[in-house]
């Protein structure tokens, strides 16, 4: 009986496993990559693309659905967000309602509202979303801020209701419980009837 232990050649198992790790990464990585790409470039270009909204003289000036910020009286609000309207890091603040953290933050949105005690403010102008990057607000909430944003432009409160009522929707169908309004949709309207 031979008492020589028989060498193993490697190199065939070796290349093997190379041979599936290249074709896994070219299928998961590349051929996969691109068969989602060209769906949705063929099924859904415009949110394929970042739904993208571009002004009259054609330049992007944001997204349909990623909120940014706007702090100037003439404009609507959008909800507060917990990452700063950064969409490269979205994400809720994490607070629990009782935070001190929290209550501080909502008490500092009331106080820039110029909130009368005899008006409730609608929840969503002192909370931010999940993704910290919600475009909409409730129309309630755009009705709560309608006369600050009217004062600020000149305009009579009738026509900045109107034009909220004009470009209120339901997002979801019947599942969505209340209106929803872009803000950056709504605060382009305005802008284009001036005020």
């Amino acid at each position: 009986m031979d008492n020589e232990i028989e060498k193993i050649d490697f190199l065939p198992q070796i290349a093997t496993s190379a041979r599936i790790v290249l074709a896994s990464m070219a299928i998961c990585c590349i051929i996969y990559s691109l068969v989602i790409l060209g769906v949705g470039q063929f099924f859904a270009p415009y949110s394929a693309n970042g739904s993208l909204i571009r002004n009259e003289q054609g330049v992007i000036v944001g997204s349909e659905t990623i909120a940014q910020e706007f702090s100037r009286p003439e404009y609507f609000w959008p909800r507060p967000s917990a990452v700063e309207y950064n969409a490269s890091a979205t994400g809720g603040s994490n607070l629990s309602p009782t935070s001190p953290k929290l209550h501080s933050r909502a008490e500092s949105i009331i106080a820039k509202l110029c909130v009368s005690s005899d008006r409730k403010v609608p929840a969503d102008l002192v909370t931010a979303s999940g993704s910290g990057m919600d475009p909409h607000v409730t129309l309630r909430a755009a009705e709560y801020q309608a006369q600050r944003v009217a004062s600020a432009r000149g305009l009579q409160v009738s026509d900045v209701m109107k034009i909220l009522a004009e470009h209120s929707k339901r997002t979801g169908g019947f599942l969505t419980p209340e209106p929803l309004v872009n803000v950056l949709i709504v605060n382009m309207a305005l802008d284009r009837i001036g005020g």
